[in-house]
C-alpha cells in the first residue's frame, strides 16, 4: 500500500480488508474495490475496459470507489 500511495496510484482489489483499511486509517489513500464475485479473467477485462473512462472521472472526486458487474459505486 505504501508505494501505491507514494507514487499516488490506487489499489485494486477484490478483498474488502482494504475497504477496512481504507475507512479507518485512510490507507490506501485511493482503492478500487472489483466486487464481481467469480468472473472469467476476458469478462473482468471487458468489464474495465468498458469502465475505464468513468473509472478516471470517479477518482477525480472520490478516493474509494467499487465496480460490480453491473455498476460503479462512488464512496
Amino acid at each position: 500500500m505504501r508505494v501505491a500511495d507514494d507514487q499516488d496510484r490506487a489499489v485494486v482489489t477484490k478483498d474488502r480488508e482494504f475497504v477496512d483499511s481504507h475507512v479507518l486509517s485512510g490507507r490506501p489513500r485511493a482503492l478500487l474495490l472489483v466486487s464481481t464475485g467469480n468472473i472469467r479473467n476476458d469478462d473482468l477485462v471487458k468489464l474495465f475496459v468498458a469502465n475505464v473512462d468513468r473509472l478516471v472521472v470517479e477518482f477525480e472526486a472520490s478516493r474509494f470507489v467499487e465496480l460490480s458487474r453491473d455498476a460503479i459505486v462512488v464512496h
